[in-house]
């Protein structure tokens, strides 16, 4: 197509993303009680536990509009979140066309893995949240209240599953990385002992919370997830040394030359 016919298709993609969203929103805001439940279970979970050590806490807003802002927020982060199979394809669709046939199959693959390993590291970001929660308002000293701000409670929550989501694609950056012959197994391997080094270091960084739990619960499935993609980067590359193997440039060739043809 044209340059303009791209143009066009990209606007009507960007278009139909958008409406999915807005139609989302409607939703989630509609539904909002039920998020926020499910969004605050982390913190009812140990809040008890952090009654009975004589620390009082609780969730408020502040502001005339800040109940208001706060719960747009939320949905507009559920919207894209519930939205995100149509807007997700609408990228796809556009993309699709200008790939050959071996490049889209590779590219549903990558797609179908990458899929359940965000959910997955989104799952364990969720599951490590009420144990961040209670180890870090643990810190307010006894018959102290600590008042936790609605806004940075949503941040924090979001990041912790974001962070988690992301986490969890590190095989397949590595796999793919190794697919395309950027690095080998063997390279991966002499690279290790820095590469781990450098996976603690970025989960030390980039968890939103001081304490060495979360911490760890980041960077321990990294680390291990790395050391799968090594594995599979290790088949990767004896698959790719027996296809070599079958051709020796040394070797004679079995096609007719010019004596043999004239005959």
């Amino acid at each position: 197509m044209p340059l303009m016919a791209h143009l066009d298709e990209l606007r009507s993609r960007i278009i139909e993303s958008a409406a999915a969203v807005v139609i989302a929103l409607a939703i989630t805001w509609t539904f909002y009680p039920q998020i926020l439940g499910w969004l605050t279970a982390p913190y009812e979970q140990v809040r008890p536990t952090l009654e009975a050590e004589g620390i009082d806490t609780q969730l408020v807003v502040s502001g005339i509009g800040g109940a208001f802002q706060f719960q747009l927020k939320t949905s507009v982060i559920a919207a894209i979140v519930l939205s995100s199979p149509v807007w997700i394809w609408q990228i796809w669709a556009f993309v699709l066309p200008a790939m050959h046939k071996h490049e889209k199959r590779a590219a549903v693959i990558l797609t179908a893995t990458c899929l359940p390993l965000f959910l997955a590291g989104a799952w364990m970001g969720y599951w490590t949240f009420p144990k961040a929660i209670e180890l870090l308002i643990g810190f307010a000293p006894e018959g102290w209240t600590n008042l936790l701000n609605g806004a940075d409670y949503l941040s924090f929550a979001t990041r912790m599953i974001l962070l988690f989501g992301i986490g969890a694609q590190i095989p397949v950056v590595v796999v793919v990385l190794n697919r395309i012959g950027a690095v080998s197994a063997a390279q991966l391997v002499r690279a290790r002992p820095w590469i781990i080094v450098g996976i603690f270091v970025f989960a030390a960084v980039a968890t939103p919370t001081v304490d060495p739990i979360s911490f760890l619960f980041l960077a321990i499935p990294m680390t291990v997830l790395y050391l799968v993609s090594e594995v599979i980067a290790r088949i990767t590359d004896r698959k790719r040394a027996r296809k070599a193997g079958q051709f020796d440039d040394d070797e004679a060739s079995t096609i007719a030359g010019p004596d043999s043809v004239s005959e």
